[in-house]
């Protein structure tokens, strides 16, 4: 059996498989995110640890012989989070997570000195991991002096499972400190960081062992035999090897609490001045384009709690064929904006809202005004040559035929939906525990899932939608100059 550990921003997921991927058992558990001032964001390392005892408790007692033939572990996990650890591996501070925007000065300074965008292949955005070691070692210098190691999230969770400091390439990716193209640490990017390699864990592709479970937990789990821990992926890597997306080409669109446009590449192909992450492939010698909006379902959400109203009831309102544009148009700009724009600052808004404007009208344009966003990350993606002829759709938000209706009709982009429901990012982790274990070729590992449905652009709305985007696109050129920076 193996065991996908995908380390969320609200919570930890498990899923136990078997040598056929197929799905014995799975768990959850929740996480706490505080946000102690405007646009920080943050987590205890120490709750991870909590959610994954409590996650592999939940399947020893429900699944207590397969979980005991237990092999092989793959770890997923949110990307760009600073954990950072004293000599005796003592967290020091909580971990500052991908959506934290504190270190926006720090990152526009590091994105124009010399090296960082050549070596890592991308704009350093404010939400990845280098600029906020700088924001910590300006304002907390007496513990930045402290640090012996930086790890990712996921990476903290192996060091409790394992007591190695390892990461992958394609997390590791999104430091900003890692030479893409080579994989491996750029000593120039870190060097301008103010960091070194001492203070990085050992590398390794995500397929392949990335340590052993500790004796004490194998003992304590009830497992029989030594369990390797897969290097692993960053959360979109690993739902690309959910759903096979590792030949080049292959792509998918995530409805999570951001938003994704990822596409597979067999070579290396950054281009950063479109905004469009270029990262590694967890695994070996392919790597991945993506256009990244920070507020997909998250927008929803939003409206849900400041409605006070369910989510469920909120989609619940809108009829359940598309028809033309919103009246209201929607900036999802809740967290500021990566792909195309690069701006942290940058905030929402509604515009265009009627006295008699309701409910079922403020959520048909939050999902038009996400729909857009991806349009935006469709843009930057066909600007470095890549266009995809169909994507597939996953995530939460993916449960929604009228926003996958309106989404395929923007993006003018057939989107397909999977069979089955198990096709995440704890999925990808199991397959590749399967590989790490098994010394297994990911081409046979990694299978696409047969599709259940093709949902098709509304070829009569394709034209109203077109239009509708178009003006959407000025408002952030006509609002940008008025943000408070």
């Amino acid at each position: 059996m193996y065991l996908g550990l995908d380390l969320g921003t609200s919570g930890l997921r498990g899923i136990l498989v078997d040598d056929t991927g197929s799905v014995a058992g799975s768990a959850e558990s929740n996480i706490t995110t505080s946000s102690p001032k405007p646009g920080w964001s943050e987590q205890s390392p120490l709750d991870w640890v909590e959610a994954c005892k409590d996650v592999a408790g939940q399947l020893r007692t429900a699944h207590g012989t397969a979980f005991s033939a237990l092999r092989g572990i793959g770890l997923s996990g949110h990307m760009h989070g600073a954990t950072l650890l004293d000599a005796e591996d003592n967290v020091l501070r909580p971990c500052i997570l991908w959506n934290d925007t504190r270190a926006s000065k720090e990152a526009q300074r590091l994105d124009q000195l010399p090296g960082m965008r050549s070596s890592s292949g991308n704009i350093v955005f404010p939400g990845f991991t280098a600029p906020k070691l700088e924001w910590v070692r300006a304002n907390e210098s007496d513990l930045f002096a402290k640090i012996a190691k930086v790890l990712l999230p996921k990476d903290y969770l192996r060091l409790w499972l394992t007591g190695d400091y390892v990461s992958d390439m394609s997390d590791s990716a999104g430091t900003s400190w890692l030479d893409v193209g080579a994989r491996r640490w750029s000593e120039i990017a870190l060097e301008q960081g103010h960091m070194s390699i001492k203070q990085m864990p050992r590398l390794v592709e995500g397929s392949e062992p990335g340590g052993e479970l500790r004796p004490e937990l194998q003992r304590e789990w009830g497992v029989s035999e030594p369990v390797v821990v897969a290097g692993g992926a960053g959360d979109n890597a690993a739902a690309a090897c959910g759903i096979g997306s590792i030949s080049d080409g292959a792509g998918f669109l995530s409805l999570g609490t951001s938003g994704v446009l990822l596409v597979s590449r067999d070579e290396y192909a950054p281009a950063p001045e479109t905004a469009v992450h270029c990262f590694c492939h967890s695994v070996p010698d392919r790597w991945i384009q993506m256009g990244v909006i920070l507020s997909a379902t998250n927008s929803l959400n939003w409206l849900s709690r400041n409605l006070g109203q369910p989510v469920g009831d909120l989609v619940a309102s809108l009829p359940d064929d598309l028809d033309g544009p919103s009246e209201i148009t929607f900036l999802p700009y809740l967290s500021g904006e990566r792909t195309p724009h690069n701006d942290s600052a940058i905030r929402g808004a509604f515009l265009g809202v009627d006295i008699s404007s309701g409910t079922a009208d403020l959520t048909r344009a939050v999902m038009e005004g996400v729909a857009f966003a991806m349009r935006d990350c469709l843009e930057a993606l066909k600007k470095t040559g890549t266009k995809p002829t169909t994507l597939m759709a996953v995530g939460g938000g993916a449960r929604s035929l009228y926003w996958l209706k309106k989404l395929a009709t923007v993006l003018n982009t057939p989107l397909t939906l999977p069979q089955g429901s198990e096709f995440g990012a704890a999925i990808g982790a199991a397959r590749l525990a399967i590989c790490a274990v098994n010394d297994a070729d990911p081409d046979t590992v990694m299978m696409a899932p047969k599709i259940d449905r093709v949902i098709e652009p509304r070829e009569d709305l394709v034209d109203a939608f077109e239009s509708e985007y178009q003006r959407y696109r000025q408002y952030y050129s006509a609002l940008a100059p008025f943000v408070k920076r």
